[in-house]
């Protein structure tokens, strides 16, 4: 028996993940069960706007960028939020940064942040 989501159902799992959880935070290392561990210094949220899911993928359609980052680090991992600030954690992800010095720009590319799922094959 296959297993995972049929392909309409992840992509509509994946708009309500992206439109319900908008905020990312930056993390130097997994995020926890509660969104809260290994916070970055950088504590500033940014809002991801999403391209509609296609394929059970959704990807970023426009760059996210923390100017003048608060610390010497990298940034390893993510966390989703419904609000720039508080508010309820959604989930979180690993990403591949660059190391990041204090008052540096760092950007995920448009495109480059995405959220899939498996499908059923």
């Amino acid at each position: 028996m296959a297993e995972g989501f049929s392909t309409a159902a992840a992509n509509a799992v994946l708009d309500t993940q992206g439109s319900t959880y908008p905020w990312i935070k930056l993390h130097v290392g997994a995020p926890g069960a509660a969104g809260t561990a290994n916070a970055a210094t950088e504590t500033t949220r940014k809002q991801v706007t999403w391209a509609s899911a296609s394929a059970a993928s959704k990807s970023s359609n426009a760059d996210l960028v923390w100017t003048s980052v608060a610390g010497s680090e990298d940034f390893t991992h993510y966390s989703q939020w419904t609000a720039s600030s508080g508010g309820t954690f959604g989930g979180s992800g690993v990403i591949t940064a660059n190391a990041v010095a204090t008052a540096d720009t760092f950007t995920i590319p448009s495109g480059s942040f995405t959220l899939t799922l498996p499908v059923a094959s």
